[in-house]
């Protein structure tokens, strides 16, 4: 069975004042003293009110589920400590009146030198599927067969569209927010593997970007481990959204894999019609007709049925289907965590925001 693992980001916000807080180091060190928690699995990210979870390798959408559970409980618990809440959304919902310092690397400190208002306004949260491919080369093929489907994600995933506490008018802000880097939005279309590493060598050889870290496309290869990774994901407000994620991008990976062990021709999409497509899907969530992977304008549901017949045969054989199936009827009735976030402001405000948010990253 092809393996996953799963990466999420979370916010850090004051329990009291209701403003983000910078204590990613702190949060970080003492979840990382929780039992049944390696240091490896909490990492900081570049702004202080950050903190990113990392699963290890799993094989079933039952150890996706148990270890992302168990990974928010921790860093939850340690926030707690220093008076805080985790929110899993995509985007701080709450007013920014304070400028968060950028966490002490190296890295971070020469972005912040390259592009000081970007990184001020990177206060973004994603969730990153790695997905197991057997070579580099086929991991170019999957990528180029991903393409077109990645704005449907990005559509179904949206979980941001509250931003410095008040509604941006999309669903997910943070998909706008991550396209204003050098390298960014959708991946290119490449011939094979030795394309794709002269290209990136190229990227690299221009001193705009430091590293292959960011090349922030929407998918990508993995440098460090033999995946392909899935990008285009806010990070999801509920565990079990999250598990549905990992699925879906599971079944998208093997269905390209047997596409491309039988010689089936990759979508010929154009690169203006898949950055209209992920526009679309950033700006209205499910909430308005999406662009299907043939560039047809469809509406959003007809769109997800496309892809949960696209990726079917591939969700039996690894016995995802009727959960996911659940998940994602689920996620068609009651709507998008951005749907969710904007029937809360409007019945509460930006207070009631925050706590359904902080009330759903650690539901069971």
């Amino acid at each position: 069975m092809t393996t996953i693992g799963v990466e999420e980001e979370y916010i850090l916000v004051d329990a009291a004042t209701r403003r983000l807080s910078p204590y990613g180091e702190k949060v970080r060190t003492a979840a990382g003293l929780e039992p049944f928690v390696t240091p490896d699995e909490i990492q900081l990210e570049l702004l202080q009110a950050q903190v990113e979870v990392a699963t290890p390798v799993c094989g079933t959408l039952e150890e996706v589920g148990g270890h992302l559970l168990r990974l928010r409980h921790a860093v939850a618990h340690a926030a707690e400590m220093y008076g805080c809440r985790i929110l899993a959304s995509g985007t701080a919902s709450m007013v920014h009146d304070t400028p968060v310092p950028v966490t002490d690397k190296a890295r971070y400190r020469a972005m912040r030198r390259q592009a000081p208002q970007l990184v001020a306004e990177q206060m973004v949260n994603g969730m990153h599927v790695h997905v197991a491919v057997p070579s580099r080369r086929v991991g170019v093929e999957v990528l180029n067969r991903l393409r077109p489907w990645l704005p449907t994600l990005t559509a179904m995933g949206a979980n941001s569209p509250l931003w410095d506490g008040h509604d941006t008018g999309f669903a997910s802000w943070r998909t706008i927010v991550f396209d204003r880097w050098p390298v960014s939005g959708m991946p290119p279309r490449f011939t094979d593997d030795t394309d794709y590493d002269q290209r990136v060598a190229r990227l690299l050889s221009t001193g705009v970007i430091a590293d292959s870290g960011q090349l922030y496309w929407q998918a990508r290869l993995c440098e460090r481990h033999p995946t392909v990774e899935i990008r285009c994901l806010d990070v999801q407000m509920r565990p079990d959204s999250a598990v549905m994620f990992a699925g879906v991008a599971r079944g998208l990976v093997e269905t390209a894999l047997r596409e491309a062990a039988t010689g089936r021709t990759v979508p010929d999409t154009t690169p203006e019609l898949l950055k209209a497509a992920m526009w679309q899907a950033a700006r209205h969530g499910l909430g308005q007709e999406l662009i299907d992977p043939g560039g047809r304008r469809c509406r959003a549901g007809d769109v997800v049925y496309q892809l949960l017949e696209h990726i079917g045969p591939a969700l039996e054989d690894a016995g995802d289907a009727r959960e996911v199936a659940a998940l994602l009827h689920h996620r068609m009735q009651h709507g998008t965590g951005a749907d969710m976030q904007r029937r809360a402001l409007a019945q509460g405000g930006l207070d009631a925001v925050i706590d359904m948010i902080a009330e759903a990253t650690v539901m069971p």
